[in-house]
């Protein structure tokens, strides 16, 4: 069976970093995005099976990159997960209302994202 490749877009390298060993310790492949722009471009080119999506980016926050993925029909359907240090309140629902499978405040707990991961992948119920 393929390795599910998970896309993470963070401009926080060390926290990426840490993301992928993570993924690569639960069989994931990755690939990593810093800014808004590069995170459409990977996500074109790579076309990942999950995207773990930060708010907070330079050349474009995470929201903006949830309207164009879900504006180029063969990525609309590709989950993504927001991890934001940014006010949950302020940022959750739309996050959401956006197409957000689900909603982490960072420092995020590894394992809730695993579980998170692993249902969105439809490898858990």
């Amino acid at each position: 069976m393929e390795k599910k490749k998970i896309l993470v877009v963070d401009d926080d390298q060390d926290l990426a970093l840490g993301l992928r060993v993570r993924l690569r310790a639960n069989n994931y492949g990755t690939v990593l995005a810093t800014d808004a722009v590069s995170a459409i471009s990977q996500a074109k080119q790579e076309t990942p099976d999950l995207i773990l999506l930060d708010l907070g980016l330079p050349a474009g926050d995470g929201f903006i990159v949830m309207e164009r993925l879900n504006n180029i029909e063969s990525l609309a359907s590709i989950p993504v997960i927001v991890l934001s240090a940014r006010d949950p309140q302020l940022n959750r629902e739309r996050a959401l209302a956006a197409g957000a499978r689900a909603y982490f405040q960072k420092p995020v707990d590894n394992d809730e994202l695993m579980t998170a991961i692993g249902k969105s992948l439809g490898e858990l119920n």
